[in-house]
């Protein structure tokens, strides 16, 4: 068995088609998932049974389906198929599937798509066709049969055609996704056969195409995504010819590209969708400075939409952005509006007393600093306002922050954290109405009686405090996490507690009169101070830390006498050879694929492929030579490889040199450390010596080397040139022999 031993470094060819199909997959025993994803395969695997319900054959080489390899899985639930290269499916290869719930077939090579292969999957609900490479989805509906469908996903680069009859059959769907990037084609009422979708998400980049799906849409989707496409005028009414009521309540736009002329034409259109309430801008770009169509959008009339989010918008020109003069009409209505992490420096004190109904409102990670937002809430802006969010944005006083929220009478929440305060003043004036106040991370070193007593809920945590002493009677939720507290806080101050969350402090102490016991058990409610615990209760993590590092420190000390005594390297060949004992030790003639293996340093690469392997694959007859460069593929384990590959071939030819042993095995035993396994009496090892080598240069570890060296005899490479062809004669017939 030294042929199996004798090449640690080597990559194997692939397992043989008929191999392939008898070997099944490790994990597919008795239980019920079956997990075979990312392990090379070229076919679903046999023995498979109804046991399965869950089956993964992601990240393999699967090219077709056949009929009889998912016959026996009557019982699977899920079948991940994506990321193959499917290309081909017999039509009755789902046949048996009748429970199955989840398909993914996506990322494949599917060139179309087949009715027959969905026509008895009954109870499937999830279906996942995305990246593959169909045009269009036929003439007829593929889903048909599909009545349990609730999310589908469909589309790639190339998908370029929707026909009417292709979603026939499909009546209710809660996620719809097209990648429709290149869509081009669409039949007007091709998505009307589908009366309700919850959330519909489309990449689509033709304004044309869009304009088509929308109106079809705007009797059953209730969330409309659209991404990726670059908004620009178009005369057609987005509601022309469709009739109330409409479904959408929520329209998004996500990596979209706007300009200042389409923002003003969308704004009038979408006031004619009486059902919308909801409208997202997500990762946009603004091509443009505000100068909208200020008198086409107020004579359109009041808008139905109450909730306006902009997310990460890029507004390229953003210090020319205008004031949105004459807009205050049209803002009224609004209930809750987002603009975060879009560069956002102040809103005009005009603009912002007509927000009149608005409550909730988020700026978080903009660039508001205290003078802008002494302008943003001015008197009277924002009158019925019960939530600001202010985090991540840059103001510097606490003082003034607070002077200026004195302005929103209503308010109740607060969030102001992550911006750097740094200092916290004695007094500060607050609304009466404040209840929620987040003060976390903002570098405040105390406590004082700048924190408003209405609190209900508070927030501090991640700044530098030391202690907690504030009177607080309606506090119900403190937060004091990542500090520097060494108490916990009395409890008389806080009466109404019911939670604190206090963890990562540098609490050594606390009041024992004023807390009672939750756990042990055995001692919950009982007063601390009159609680004895023993050591290991007490301090139950500090003795598993020693534990731990004592366990630790002996791993290490092993590890490193391991490393000495080259342990690995022992562990690895014995490995090895169990499996070169599972293997016969000669293969079938009809088996052998090469004439030799070849292998040698990678230092000596340029004697080898462009001398030897030249001189003996173009010699009449040529050889058939095995190079780990060129004939292998990785993906199996590298001893099963090295396995199956030197028993593929006739003769094992090692190219040794000086460098092959001095550097390469002190660096990388994995490489070489199949010599220590030859067995001298085997005839099918050819040794070349390409340069001289000490026998001291050998580790002492390899001792069989240096045997089968003394004992062997080996061809030498000679540097005179007329002495060459005698030594391409000897290696040749010893490749024949």
């Amino acid at each position: 068995t030294w042929r199996v031993w004798a090449i640690y470094m080597v990559l194997a060819a692939n397992l043989s088609e008929e191999q392939a199909l008898k070997q099944p997959c490790p994990s597919c025993g008795a239980t019920q998932l079956c997990n075979c994803s990312s392990m090379g395969l070229d076919f679903i695997p046999s023995g498979l049974t109804s046991k399965i319900t869950t089956l993964n054959l992601a990240h393999n080489r699967i090219k077709h389906i056949r009929s009889q390899d998912l016959q026996q899985t009557v019982n699977l639930r899920v079948l991940l198929l994506q990321s193959n290269e499917i290309s081909s499916i017999d039509e009755d290869s789902f046949r048996s599937l009748g429970k199955l719930e989840l398909l993914d077939m996506s990322n494949n090579n599917l060139a179309h798509l087949s009715p027959a292969w969905f026509g008895h999957l009954v109870s499937l609900q999830h279906l996942h066709l995305h990246g593959n490479s169909y045009r269009d989805l036929g003439e007829s509906s593929p889903f048909s049969s599909l009545r349990n469908l609730s999310s589908l996903h469909l589309g790639n680069w190339w998908f370029s055609t929707i026909r009417q009859r292709n979603f026939e059959g499909i009546e209710l769907l809660d996620k719809f996704w097209i990648e429709g990037g290149n869509l081009s084609q669409y039949e007007p009422g091709s998505l009307k056969s589908i009366k309700t979708i919850n959330h519909m998400i489309i990449n689509i980049r033709s304004i044309k195409v869009f304009s088509a799906i929308f109106r079809d849409l705007l009797h059953s989707v209730i969330w409309l995504e659209v991404r990726e496409i670059k908004l620009e005028i178009e005369k057609t009414s987005l509601v022309q010819n469709s009739t109330l009521p409409f479904r959408i309540r929520k329209l998004t736009f996500k990596d979209a590209s706007f300009t200042d002329k389409y923002i003003s034409h969308i704004i009038v259109l979408l006031k004619k969708i009486t059902s919308l309430q909801e409208l997202e801008a997500i990762d946009c770009v603004l091509e443009g400075k505000g100068d909208w169509n200020i008198h086409e959008i107020v004579s359109s009339g009041q808008s139905s939409v109450e909730k306006v989010s902009v997310i990460n918008i890029m507004i390229l020109d953003f210090h020319l952005f205008l004031d949105l003069d004459g807009m205050e009409s049209q803002i009224n209505k609004l209930k809750a509006l987002t603009i975060a992490s879009s560069r956002v420096f102040m809103v005009p004190c005009k603009l912002a007393k007509h927000f009149s109904s608005l409550l909730y409102l988020d700026f978080h990670d903009n660039l508001l600093v205290n003078n802008r937002l002494d302008e943003t809430i001015c008197k009277d802006a924002w009158p019925s306002l019960q939530t600001l969010n202010l985090s991540q944005n840059s103001l510097k006083s606490l003082k003034q922050t607070a002077s200026s929220v004195t302005r929103l009478p209503e308010l109740i929440n607060l969030d102001i954290s992550q911006n750097n305060f740094g200092e916290i003043p004695d007094v500060c004036e607050w609304p009466e109405t404040l209840k929620y106040l987040n003060l976390s991370s903002t570098q405040i070193p105390k406590l004082t009686a700048c924190i408003p007593p209405t609190l209900e809920v508070l927030d501090v945590s991640a700044n530098n405090l030391r202690e907690f002493g504030l009177q607080l009677p309606f506090l119900k939720e403190l937060y004091l996490t990542k500090n520097q507290l060494r108490t916990l806080p009395g409890a008389a101050p806080i009466p109404n507690l019911v939670a604190m969350s206090i963890r990562r402090n540098n609490l050594n102490g606390f009041s024992r009169e004023e807390y009672v016991c939750d756990s042990p058990l055995a001692v919950r409610g009982e007063q601390v101070g009159a609680v004895h615990l023993s050591l290991m209760e007490c301090h139950r993590n500090l003795i598993v830390s020693l534990i731990c590092v004592l366990v630790f420190l002996v791993i290490l000390v092993l590890v490193a006498l391991g490393y000495k005594y080259h342990a690995v390297w022992y562990l690895r060949m014995t490995w090895a050879w169990l499996q070169a004992k599972r293997k016969p030790k000669r293969a079938p003639p009809k088996d052998i694929c090469y004439d030799a293996f070849v292998s040698y340093s990678e230092n000596d690469s340029e004697w080898v492929e462009n001398i030897m392997v030249r001189e003996l694959e173009q010699a009449c007859p040529p050889f058939r030579l095995c190079l780990h460069k060129r004939d292998f593929v990785p993906g199996k384990w590298i001893v099963d490889n090295i396995i199956d590959s030197i028993e593929k071939s006739h003769k094992t030819l090692f190219v040794l040199s000086e460098h092959f042993v001095q550097s390469e095995w002190c660096k990388y035993e994995l490489d070489f450390s199949h010599f220590r396994l030859f067995d001298e009496n085997n005839d099918a090892a050819i040794l070349v010596l390409l340069e001289p080598i000490q026998s001291k240069a050998i580790p002492k570890r390899f001792c069989k080397l240096r045997k089968i060296m003394n004992t062997k005899t080996y061809l030498e490479w000679p540097l005179e040139e007329e002495q060459q062809q005698r030594f391409w004669e000897n290696l040749k017939g010893a490749l024949k022999s």
